[in-house]
C-alpha cells in the first residue's frame, strides 16, 4: 500500500529530500526501505527518531500502516 513519508530536520538532511512515496504495510518495512534507499547516514539518524503515523506518535516499528498513511520522521528537536 502507498504511504507518504515526510522527513524533518536532520532526517531531511540525511535523506536528501522532504517527502517521498513508498509501498509498505508496516513501519518496520518502511524503515528498511528508506535505509536501503538513503544509506548509513539516515540509518544513524533513525536510531534517535520518533515517528508520527497519521498524527499519532509511535516508536513501535511493528505498527501497521494503512493505505494512504502519512509517516513523519522526527529526529529530536532542540529548544522548547
Amino acid at each position: 500500500m502507498t504511504v507518504t513519508v515526510r522527513y524533518f530536520a536532520g532526517a531531511r538532511a540525511a535523506a536528501g529530500l522532504d517527502t517521498e512515496i513508498r509501498e509498505a504495510s508496516s513501519l518496520d518495512e518502511l524503515v528498511g526501505q528508506i535505509v536501503a534507499a538513503h544509506g548509513e547516514k539516515l540509518e544513524r539518524v533513525l536510531t534517535a527518531c520518533s515517528f508520527l503515523i497519521d498524527g499519532t506518535t509511535t516508536r513501535d516499528r511493528a505498527s501497521a500502516l494503512a493505505p494512504g498513511a502519512t509517516v513523519d520522521v522526527l529526529p529530536p528537536f532542540a529548544g522548547g
